[in-house]
C-alpha cells in the first residue's frame, strides 16, 4: 500500500469534515460515532460527494491510501483508498472503528471470524458483501476481521473514517491474518 498526503480539502470534503467533527466530538462510546458518521457518510455521497483529481491517483502493484485528512487531536482520519481491478488487502482487522463509503466502481468484502479446528485456529467467512457507489458499512472492533478487494473492471475509490490517527499510525490495519480459511460447511 502506498500513502499520499492529499490536502488542501475541498469545499465538499471540508464540510464532511466539519460534520464528522462535530459527530466525533459530541460522543464517547466508539460504536454510537461509527454509526453517527455512517449516517453523515451516506447523506453526503447521496448528495455528491465530487472526488478531486489527486484522490484517484493509483499504483499498479497495490492499492493506493490517499491522506484525506487527520483531525490534529488524532480522534479521527479520512483516507480515500484507490484500486484497481483485482486489488485487495489482506485479511486484517482494525485498530479503531471504521466507517467506509464507495465513491467509485465497486468493491466486495469478505468477513471472516476465527474458529479452532481440529488443526489449529483457522479462519472461516461468515460472510460476503457487495459494495456498490453509495454503500456505507461501519466496522467496530473486535471482530472485524475482513478482507476487501476491487471486484469490478473499473478503477474502485472509496472514502474510510477511522477513529484513529492515520498520519501517526501510517494504517488503521491492526494485524493481519495469514491463518487457513475453511469452507465453512466444514
Amino acid at each position: 500500500m502506498t500513502t499520499r498526503t492529499s490536502e488542501p480539502l475541498t469545499t465538499e470534503f471540508a464540510a464532511l469534515v466539519a460534520s464528522v467533527r462535530k459527530a466525533v466530538h459530541s460522543e464517547v462510546d466508539p460504536s454510537v460515532s461509527a454509526r453517527r458518521v455512517g449516517d453523515l457518510l451516506t447523506d453526503r455521497l447521496a448528495e455528491g460527494l465530487p472526488l478531486p483529481a489527486h484522490l484517484r491517483g493509483h499504483n499498479p502493484d497495490h492499492y493506493t491510501q490517499h491522506l484525506v485528512h487527520a483531525e490534529p487531536d488524532g480522534a479521527f482520519s479520512i483516507v480515500a483508498l484507490v484500486w484497481l481491478p483485482g486489488q485487495a488487502t489482506p485479511i486484517h482487522d482494525h485498530v479503531s472503528w471504521c466507517v467506509t463509503g464507495v465513491v467509485e466502481g465497486q468493491e466486495t468484502e469478505e468477513v471472516y471470524e476465527i474458529r479452532q479446528a481440529e488443526t489449529g485456529p483457522c479462519l472461516v467467512r461468515t460472510g460476503t458483501v457487495i459494495n456498490v457507489v453509495g454503500a456505507v458499512s461501519a466496522l467496530d472492533p473486535p471482530g472485524d476481521i475482513h478482507r476487501v478487494r476491487n471486484s469490478c473492471t473499473e478503477l474502485a475509490v472509496s472514502l474510510h473514517i477511522y477513529g484513529a490517527d492515520i498520519r501517526r499510525l501510517g494504517s488503521s490495519i491492526r494485524r493481519t491474518y495469514d491463518l487457513p480459511v475453511l469452507d465453512p460447511a466444514r
